[in-house]
């Protein structure tokens, strides 16, 4: 599960979002706690990250997966490009849970973030709050 991580956070990186699907179950289920926010389906998380706003990239830290090869976890650390010019860029750290299928595929991830913030504007189609 730990090239599963892997292969989901490189694709991810290259925007490759062909390759970052097919890494994902046909049912995944995507949380974020901090905005208190669900998204469920294949379709639909994809197309979440295609169309996250602004520029941003990933660093993978650490993966530790259980040895039945059914959950990982990632630390990663992202660097958020700033919205307004001259602003620095902002340096956040996630820890990111994985639930996989029989098939190595991921079924579920709940990504958490340092703070709890209002999610951006544009994504109400895509997500559920709870």
């Amino acid at each position: 599960m730990r090239g599963a991580v892997e292969t989901y956070w490189a694709t991810a990186e290259a925007r490759d979002w062909d390759a970052f699907g097919a890494t994902l179950a046909e049912d995944v289920v995507y949380d974020l706690p901090q905005t208190r926010e669900r998204i469920s389906g294949r379709d639909r998380y994809v197309r979440f990250n295609r169309e996250y706003p602004g520029d941003w990239h990933v660093r993978v830290e650490r993966i530790v997966a259980d040895a039945e090869g059914r959950q990982a976890a990632a630390r990663t650390g992202v660097t958020v490009t700033a919205e307004r010019e001259g602003d620095p860029p902002q340096e956040l750290d996630a820890i990111q849970f994985f639930t996989f299928d029989a098939n190595g595929l991921i079924t579920a991830v709940t990504d958490f973030w340092p703070e709890s913030y209002e999610p951006p504007a544009g994504r109400e189609h895509l997500v559920e709050r709870y």
